[in-house]
């Protein structure tokens, strides 16, 4: 694999022409048909320029390309100077094509079909469908079946293989067929399943959820598991999330991004919006991937946070910046603490972070078109604390705490979110000392509250 410089550069010009380019991107570019002073071809990084011209600020995205011998993935720093954008590329990591798999998807679905147990079927939401048990097979449903509408991680609980991995997370990121998927009930982990499933597809080929078979697993098995069979170690059940599905989710968003722009050529209108529903999709399910990376890493009974010096506001700037595209494309206004501010406390810097992009996020989220988030900070004694004011619907006061539970949505049927957000910032700052509480009057918008033990 050739050594490439440590930092790559381009210029494009307001049009979108490639002016000048290190080596190892002008040979990107032409591998993509286009050459210098040429429209820049490679799709991911024309749209990023594009952006940041559009927006007339510096913007830093992950991008994942494609070479002939396979997936480049970088991360691009695009900044407008004058009448044109430099790019900067800081990280290049390139990924051979993988060997043709020799397995028959169809016979790997006639296995999964031919399973036992009862039958299940979800949406690509994974919310449950049809959930039936077939007489001639023998096969019964569980005292307290999953009713339809509801969320599969609500009810299963995947277990890893004996390395971490997971088949049926696999199966989805490559929309195969899936067996020997093990999960015990969120409800009772003493009752445990093997899953078994395959896609379902329309017409088009456009994926529209999963159905399979959900078999009881030996109740004396069930009493004694294997440790090492059951559990992944944060470490490598990361790994094994990299490999199964983040890296073939940053493929799919890129490949709909692409699509969805239409930036080789027009297309026609309904088959864009069908990139743009994939795309959309893809980032749903990479923020479900994040999550329960995270899910399992805090549940974990020796879980435990670094002890850093913070300032919480510094780290409320920081998470008003990486939110700023977001909320400008939905004509929101943030204002974070001012440049002046600090707020010294005691914290991990990184899942401080974590919390204050979830909180900032919802905010930007939940706010009315033209509406304003503000992030302000307060020392307190020994608490140093920072609050987010958003100007949506708030919270009513009985679900001041349930809106921290794990899984819950308050009755949202939209696709936004995994209801993992809140419960994870919250066992996150009581992990580091601190706490999180939720205030304002319902109509009148949220004001969420972090605390952290302060520093002298």
């Amino acid at each position: 694999m050739p050594v490439h410089p440590a930092v790559m550069r381009a210029t494009i010009s307001a049009q979108g022409v490639l002016l000048a380019a290190d080596l190892p991107l002008l040979a990107l570019q032409r591998q993509a048909g286009g050459d210098l002073d040429a429209p820049l071809a490679v799709p991911q990084l024309a749209a990023v320029a594009r952006l940041a011209s559009r927006l007339g600020i510096a913007i830093s995205r992950p991008v994942v390309a494609a070479s002939d011998q396979g997936d480049i993935e970088m991360w691009v720093r695009a900044k407008p100077e004058g009448e044109a954008v430099q790019l900067s590329v800081i990280e290049w990591n390139e990924r051979p094509l993988p060997a043709p798999a020799m397995e028959n998807g169809s016979r790997e679905s006639d296995i999964a079909a031919l399973a036992g147990g009862w039958t299940w079927q979800i949406d690509t939401l994974l919310r449950f469908q049809i959930v039936m048990a077939e007489e001639d097979a023998g096969a019964t449903l569980p005292e307290s079946p999953p009713p339809p509408g509801s969320r599969f991680s609500a009810y299963f609980q995947l277990q890893g293989d004996e390395e971490g991995d997971m088949a049926m997370l696999r199966g989805f990121a490559q929309r195969r067929a899936f067996r020997n998927q093990q999960a015990v009930l969120v409800s009772d982990p003493e009752r445990r399943y093997s899953l078994a499933g395959f896609p379902l597809f329309d017409l088009a080929g456009q994926l529209l959820g999963y159905r399979g078979k959900a078999t009881p697993v030996d109740e004396a098995a069930a009493r004694a598991p294997d440790p090492q069979s059951t559990f992944a170690y944060p470490g490598e059940f990361g790994r094994r999330l990299d490999r199964s599905l983040r890296q073939p989710l940053g493929r799919i968003i890129a490949n709909a991004d692409t699509i969805s722009a239409q930036l080789k050529g027009p297309l026609r209108a309904d088959y864009a919006g069908y990139a743009s529903d994939i795309a959309a999709a893809g980032r749903h399910l990479m923020a479900l991937v994040d999550d329960l990376a995270d899910l399992q890493a805090i549940d974990r009974p020796d879980f435990t946070v670094t002890a850093e010096e913070i300032d919480l506001a510094d780290l409320g700037r920081r998470a008003a910046g990486l939110l700023n595209v977001k909320a400008i494309d939905g004509h929101i206004s943030i204002f974070p603490p001012d440049i002046s501010e600090r707020a010294p406390a005691t914290g991990e810097f990184r899942r401080v972070l974590q919390i204050l992009v979830n909180l900032v996020g919802n905010a930007v989220r939940y706010s009315p078109e033209g509406g304003q988030v503000r992030i302000a900070t307060e020392m307190q004694g020994r608490l140093a604390s920072v609050t987010v004011v958003d100007q949506g619907p708030g919270v009513a006061d009985g679900d001041r705490e349930r809106i921290f539970d794990k899984f819950e949505r308050l009755g949202r049927d939209d696709a936004a979110g995994s209801g993992l957000g809140l419960y994870i910032s919250r066992r996150l700052a009581r992990a580091m000392g601190g706490d999180i509480r939720v205030g304002g009057n319902a109509g009148e918008g949220a004001r969420f509250v972090l605390t952290l033990p302060a520093r002298g």
